[in-house]
């Protein structure tokens, strides 16, 4: 199903996971740097933690565009974020994921909040008109 500028919980995709990181831990769970949500993100089906953590990441995702979206309202804030209509969780996902991926040796990025490494991520992939 497509993202919508007031939900992306509307877009349960398929889990198409292959991308080897860190074995997850129980302090990726606290979600303190963009790591961790990486961690979450990236994480091997084949990891034990597999489902508890991607469904972390998906909802962390999930609830960063939601809150983009409803304060970024064209006039007092503008978007940062310009997703097409056609775009899914899994197209996010797929997203931060690639984008920590290049930027995992750069320490300070990937210490920063998550919800920082999302924004990034998701406003490198579908970039607004300025």
């Amino acid at each position: 199903m497509p993202l919508s500028r007031v939900s992306l919980g509307a877009a349960l995709g398929a889990l198409l996971i292959g991308h080897a990181a860190a074995d997850v831990g129980e302090s990726d769970f606290a979600l303190r740097t963009t790591q961790d949500l990486y961690d979450l993100c990236s994480v091997s089906k084949d990891d034990q933690d597999f489902a508890p953590a991607i469904y972390a990441c998906r909802g962390f995702l999930e609830a960063t565009v939601q809150y983009h979206d409803a304060v970024s309202d064209g006039e007092t804030f503008k978007r940062l974020i310009c997703y097409p209509d056609t775009a899914t969780l899994e197209d996010a996902r797929t997203a931060f994921v690639g984008w920590a991926r290049s930027n995992a040796r750069d320490g300070a990025l990937m210490q920063e909040t998550p919800v920082i490494g999302v924004v990034r991520a998701l406003e490198n992939k579908y970039p607004c008109q300025r």
